[in-house]
Order: structure tokens, then C-alpha cells, then sequence
């Protein structure tokens, strides 16, 4: 433990300790840490962990608290954490045993439903999917995205249109069906550029849960960063409450992600979005190892491999992007949700440098799988709270 105050002791903080697996506490207390002077640092010993199940992703969440009420705040109030991760997740197995049915103009999958041309997804078992899930590369873009123009750096917002990745076009090549798979190659490219990725979604099923596999593989010269890579797809919007297992409980992305801690978090879909000034990208959770949607009729669960980040709203990218004010934001009749395996930082570009180069999604071969399975019970209804540390 490091004091990190320039004069201040640390006897004004209480600190306690809680061990997670899966995200779920299994036994929390106080933890005794000496009153060090400012820099001064020392050894503080975690208690043994309690049983667990083996396999499970085990984390301690160490926190810092007023010890008593200040002029600035009250007792209680958290002024510091940090996470040790003991046993990270464990992979989850994949068991291809349902095969692939067609039927006319439909393929069934598991719980699946599919459309026999495109081999897009319809169904997933009494839940229509009204879009996708499909790649998808635009992401609304941020004051940082577009920059000042005055600044040396790139301005990646007006690149992205300039190339066109706000207006992608997806073209099925083939649709194939092999046993106990659904393969479906297409190619995304902005219309009438040399620019594209070539997109394989792989489906499968165990009869109860629906995989899907994607690798993207570029082609061409791509000179600018891709804004975001993931799946897109739209549901019904009876499914308005979010539950998941990943970093919360706010909004994060891969260069603003330092108040973003492990552990299990629940809101509203509407809570999730971030209403700046001017609308833009926002909400996206990250490190997601599975995420429930859910309303009064069921829901659907979602796992990655590896973890992914994920965002839900009442309207499209689109949309978000062309709204100057917050007040032309009008809720439709689909959750868009975005599953993403990857996004651009976010940066400091509207005042400051641009993404820092270990930041930058750059378009490169990549491959990541999700796993959806319908649900007949939605998540506790409640407003946002958490299970990372204890307290919300």
C-alpha cells in the first residue's frame, strides 16, 4: 500500500477488502492499513480467500473511505480502489450438436431462426431480432474524433466520412450450410473504394445457446484507424434493463478506463447512455464477459470470447450522428445494441493530441466469437447499481 498524498497521512481512511468470483462477493471486511505518512509505502496482508468453485474468475477489490464526515464530504464517501486479479476467466466450452435445418426460405438453427438467402439471423427463440447481427465499423463521432483545425494531428472524424464508413455496404457472397454449421462470407466496404473487409460469420448451436464466430480479414490500404469493430443488431424494445458481468458501472473506453472497475452491474438501458452537451459516442462498456437484456417477456443473454464491450440505445448511429442537441434523440422501436471486439480511443483532440498510438484500432486480420442464448426471466428490476466493490 502507497500513500499517494504530497501531505496528508492516511488516518483519515477506513479501508476494507471483498473477494470476488464471477463477479459475485463471497466475503468482505475491514482491513487494517497503518496511518503512512505521505509516500511512504508498506505491506498490507489480505486475509485467506474463502471456498469458492474452481474455475471461477477470482478478484480482490481493495477500497479507501472517509473514516468520519469532512467539510467536503461525508463518511462513507470512496476516495480510492484497486483490483488484484487472482484467477482470470476460464474459457467456455462450445459443443456444435444441432444441426442446421432448411426449410423453404429459413434455416433453423438450436434456438436460431434464419433467412435461407442472406443467412441473416430473425430469431432467436421466441425473440425476433429485427437487424443483424452484422459487422460494423461507424461509430458517432466524438469532439475528439473530429478535432480542431488547427491542430497538426489527424482529424479522424472527417477521414471516416471522407472514406465513406459512415455508409458501408454489405454484400453476401455465400451462404453455406455444412451439418452443424451455418457459414455465411460477405464483404463490407464503403461504396466504390478498393477498401473492404472481408467478413466470415461462422454459426453453430448446442441445441440451447447459438454461437456465433467472426473474422474479419482487410483488403486493401487502409491509412486511417477503423472507429470501432464489433456486431450490430437490433431487438425488440421491451428489452429496456441491462444486467452484466465486466467493467462499471459507467461508461469506458480503452484510454478512459481508469474508474471502471470489475465486477456485476445493473441499469436501465435508458441509464446507459451518457447525454453530452452535443451528441456523440458514448456508453460503451467494456471487458464484458456476458450481458443480459431483459423485459417483462424474456431476453437474451450474450458471452464473449474474448471479453467484449457493449453499448444499447433507442436509435441508431446514424442518428446519434447527425443530432446537434440532445433534444433530437427520439426513442424508436429497437434496442441497437453493439456487441464490439475492439474501439478506437477516445483521446484529446477537441483541445489536445490525438490517440495515443497504443490507443489506435488499426485494420488488421481479426477474429472473436459470441454466444447468444434466449431467456424466459429478465434481469431484477431496480435502478443502476453494482456488485464490483460493495457500494454503488
Amino acid at each position: 500500500m502507497t500513500n499517494g498524498h504530497d501531505v496528508a497521512d492516511l488516518a483519515h481512511l477506513a479501508f476494507t477488502w471483498s473477494f470476488l468470483a464471477d463477479g459475485e462477493p463471497l466475503a468482505e471486511g475491514p482491513l487494517e492499513v497503518p496511518a503512512l505518512a505521505a509516500g511512504e509505502s508498506a505491506r498490507v496482508m489480505l486475509p485467506a480467500p474463502p471456498a469458492h468453485r474452481a474455475g471461477a474468475e477470482t478478484v480482490w477489490t481493495v477500497r479507501a473511505v472517509l473514516a468520519r464526515d469532512t467539510a467536503w464530504a461525508a463518511a462513507g464517501h470512496e476516495v480510492a480502489w484497486g483490483q488484484l486479479t487472482v484467477q482470470g476467466p476460464a474459457p467456455r466450452p462450445s459443443a456444435a450438436t444441432a444441426r442446421a435445418v432448411r426449410a423453404a426460405d429459413r434455416i433453423a438453427l438450436g434456438p436460431g431462426v434464419f433467412d435461407a438467402a442472406t443467412g441473416v439471423l430473425t430469431a432467436l427463440g421466441p425473440l425476433p431480432v429485427t437487424a443483424g447481427p452484422r459487422l460494423d465499423v461507424w461509430r458517432a463521432p466524438t469532439d475528439n474524433d473530429e478535432g480542431a483545425p488547427w491542430q497538426p494531428d489527424e482529424r479522424h472524424g472527417p477521414l471516416w466520412r471522407a472514406l465513406g464508413l459512415h455508409r458501408m455496404r454489405h454484400r453476401t457472397d455465400e451462404v453455406v450450410l455444412d451439418g452443424g454449421a451455418l457459414t455465411v462470407r460477405s464483404r463490407v466496404a464503403p461504396a466504390a473504394s478498393d477498401l473492404g473487409l472481408r467478413t466470415t460469420y461462422r454459426w453453430t448451436s448446442d441445441g440451447t445457446a447459438l454461437r456465433l464466430g467472426v473474422e474479419v480479414e482487410p483488403e486493401g490500404d487502409w491509412r486511417v484507424p477503423l472507429p470501432r469493430l464489433g456486431v450490430l443488431l437490433g431487438l425488440p424494445a421491451a428489452l429496456d434493463r441491462a444486467e452484466w458481468y465486466g467493467a462499471g458501472p459507467g461508461e469506458a473506453y480503452p484510454d478512459t478506463r481508469a474508474a471502471a472497475r470489475l465486477g456485476r452491474w445493473a441499469a436501465p438501458v435508458d441509464a446507459l447512455h451518457t447525454p453530452y452537451l452535443r451528441p456523440q459516442e458514448n456508453g460503451a462498456r467494456i471487458d464484458t464477459r456476458w450481458l443480459r437484456l431483459g423485459g417483462e417477456t424474456g431476453g437474451v443473454r450474450v458471452e464473449g470470447e474474448p471479453a467484449f464491450a457493449f453499448t444499447a440505445r433507442r436509435w441508431t448511429t446514424e442518428r446519434l450522428a447527425a443530432a446537434a442537441h440532445r433534444g433530437e434523440l427520439v426513442p424508436g422501436d429497437t434496442i441497437w445494441l453493439h456487441l464490439d471486439h475492439a474501439q478506437h480511443g477516445i483521446g484529446s483532440q477537441s483541445c489536445g493530441p490525438g490517440v495515443l498510438p497504443e490507443y489506435r484500432l488499426d485494420a488488421a486480420p481479426a477474429a472473436f466469437s459470441l454466444t447468444f442464448t434466449p431467456l424466459g426471466r429478465p434481469p431484477a428490476p431496480g435502478p443502476l447499481r453494482g456488485r464490483g466493490s460493495g457500494h454503488v
